[in-house]
């Protein structure tokens, strides 16, 4: 068997360590099957338990060096090149992101989206109150991180707004992600920050509906039953390794699915969505529109 860590060979310069966990995961997985031993023959051996197996399968948890030493003698992998490659896919998957010099700001449950937004190859986004993170700009950032008053604003603020602008980077790299958003109509028309916030934030909209990887749909209010309840983000990776990665945020914490059975319901939906909301092209008239008569 060769390691691979993703379509186009074992490279993992482009991944993060989320992501990088996660194919390591994946190679454990099928190793461990291959070999015919069970999640908790394999947890006894590495002087841990079935479900720190089943986290270090899904990427959820850091690898310890000497666990994938041992793990690989178990599956019978004797490879010195096959065990070096996985010593470095370890290695590179315990180097922190970027985004670690935010941890004291992020919540646990939101770090690992900032890693898996930075992998994926395509990101599809459904908003109803807010224009989806990657596409603000900072001042409109600001007032919903502020909530709408400037008094609120404080160091941990300008951090946070720092970390989104930083995000953003990741749509005009040379291997930008494919965006497909869909927002509610009554994102264009809720006046963030104030109306000349708001107007700026159309106006750079407008710009980055231009660009040929960002395509966004507005759902007018006369269609409105999609069947979404609320905001989610569906990631989607190159590497054959990873699934599809659907995100749900709520008040207090976050879910992630990737089981196909909670996967296909949000497929569902992004469909519908597609039909409903208007094209590209009249999305983007109807911004253009709202933001002429603010």
């Amino acid at each position: 068997m060769t390691l691979q860590s993703g379509r186009g060979g074992t490279d993992q310069s482009s991944g993060t360590p989320t992501a990088r966990r996660m194919v390591l995961g994946a190679q454990l997985r099928r190793l461990r099957e291959a070999a015919g031993v069970s999640r908790a023959d394999a947890g006894f051996h590495i002087r841990g338990s079935e479900s720190k197996i089943s986290r270090m399968e899904l990427g959820r948890v850091g690898f310890k060096p000497r666990d994938i030493e041992d793990l690989m003698t178990l599956y019978g992998l004797s490879n010195p090149q096959e065990r070096a490659e996985y010593m470095q896919m370890v290695e590179d998957s315990n180097e922190p992101g970027w985004w670690y010099r935010y941890h004291d700001l992020l919540p646990s449950w939101f770090t690992n989206y900032v890693g898996l937004e930075e992998s994926a190859s395509r990101i599809q986004t459904f908003e109803l109150q807010f224009v989806p993170g990657l596409l603000q700009t900072e001042d409109y950032a600001r007032a919903v991180a502020n909530r709408g008053r400037p008094e609120f604003v404080t160091d941990a603020v300008e951090r946070r707004i720092a970390l989104r602008m930083r995000r953003q980077k990741i749509l005009t790299r040379p291997n930008a992600p494919r965006v497909w958003a869909f927002i509610d109509e009554a994102v264009l028309h809720r006046p963030v920050g104030g109306h000349a916030v708001l107007k700026d934030q159309l106006d750079v909209l407008i710009e980055w509906t231009k660009m040929p990887h960002i395509a966004l749909q507005v759902l007018p209010y006369s269609r409105s039953s999609h069947g979404a309840e609320g905001a989610f983000s569906v990631l989607r990776f190159a590497e054959q390794e990873l699934p599809d990665i659907v995100y749900v945020e709520y008040l207090t914490g976050a879910v992630y699915l990737d089981k196909q059975d909670d996967l296909e319901p949000y497929a569902r939906v992004i469909d519908q969505l597609a039909v409903d909301a208007e094209t590209p092209e009249q999305s983007r008239a109807l911004i253009e529109k709202v933001r002429n008569e603010i």
